[in-house]
C-alpha cells in the first residue's frame, strides 16, 4: 500500500506543538570595555514557528505514532523536527524552544550538522548538540 505523503506530513505536523526559533550568527561579539570579555554574539532569526526537539526516546514515540521510521536513531541524542516549509538549519545554528509543555523552554542547542535531506521528505530533521553556556549548568 503506497504511503500518502500529504497525509503523513499533516500527521507529523500535528505533532509539532512547540514553537522553536533557529538563529544564525550575524557578526562578531563586541568586547565589554570594562572586563575585556566578549559579549553576546549577534544573531539573526532564520525561522520561528512549529517544531519539536526530540530526544532519542521521542524519536521512538514518533515512529510509533506515524507507523513509519522517518527519523533514524543516529548518534545524536537530540533532533530538531520542523515542517518541510521551514528553512534548512546550518551547522552551528542556534535552536531554542520558545514555548512548549515538557520542560525544554529556554534550553539552547547547536545544529550538529546541516539539515538532512532525502528524495521523499515529510519533515526537516536536524541533529542537535546541547549547548552548555556556563560551568554550573554542566554539573
Amino acid at each position: 500500500m503506497p504511503l500518502d505523503l500529504s497525509q503523513a506530513r499533516a500527521d507529523l505536523e500535528a505533532q509539532l506543538t512547540d514553537t522553536v526559533r533557529i538563529s544564525r550568527t550575524a557578526g562578531q561579539p563586541v568586547l565589554d570595555p570594562v572586563t575585556g570579555e566578549p559579549g553576546q554574539t549577534p544573531t539573526t532569526v532564520v525561522y520561528g514557528g512549529p517544531g519539536a526537539v526530540l530526544s532519542t526516546h521521542g524519536q521512538i514515540v514518533l515512529r510509533q505514532v506515524l507507523g513509519q521510521d522517518w527519523l533514524s536513531e543516529g548518534s545524536a541524542w537530540y533532533r530538531l523536527v520542523t515542517p518541510v516549509s521551514a528553512p534548512v538549519a546550518l551547522l552551528g545554528d542556534l535552536v531554542e524552544v520558545v514555548t512548549e509543555t515538557g520542560g525544554l523552554a529556554g534550553r539552547v542547542w547547536l545544529a550538529d550538522d546541516v539539515t538532512e535531506a532525502s528524495t521523499v521528505e515529510i519533515c526537516r530533521s536536524t541533529r542537535l548538540m546541547e549547548r552548555i553556556t556556563t560551568a554550573s549548568s554542566a554539573i
